[in-house]
């Protein structure tokens, strides 16, 4: 939505009436608390989080907050999802502007998402390394 947005995520949040702003500081707390390992940034034109590459991003849109924990991370709660009555698609999951946020959801998508991107860092490590024969 603000591409050309450079700011931080506090200057961020400033951007949006008291209500949003509520909402936002409480999607932020959930993913500070539960992933506290990592880097808060503005990428895409909103609040990105990177912990051993791309965790979760938000933005806020006409009538809704989008949260994105990228592809895997809708797949694993796909099924709570649909159960909480929430829109979503491959990456994204939509939270209505007139609702609260769903703590409880974002909180397991979260460290979900954390202790995934440390297994796939953790491959990637072990990958680089040869193992040397004895001869």
């Amino acid at each position: 939505m603000y591409k050309d947005f450079a700011g931080s995520v506090d200057e961020f949040i400033k951007r949006y009436p008291k209500p949003i702003q509520q909402q936002l500081k409480t999607l932020r707390a959930c993913i500070k608390t539960h992933a506290p390992e990592a880097t808060e940034s503005i990428s895409y034109g909103m609040p990105a989080y990177k912990l051993n590459g791309p965790l979760i991003y938000f933005g806020v849109h006409a009538k809704h907050i989008g949260f994105y924990p990228t592809g895997e991370g809708v797949k694993a709660f796909e099924k709570k999802i649909i159960q909480l009555g929430y829109a979503y698609s491959k990456g994204a999951i939509q939270f209505p502007l007139d609702q609260p946020i769903p703590v409880d959801l974002v909180e397991a998508i979260v460290k979900h998402r954390v202790v995934s991107n440390k297994a796939k860092a953790s491959l990637r490590q072990g990958f680089g390394k040869q193992v040397k024969s004895k001869k």
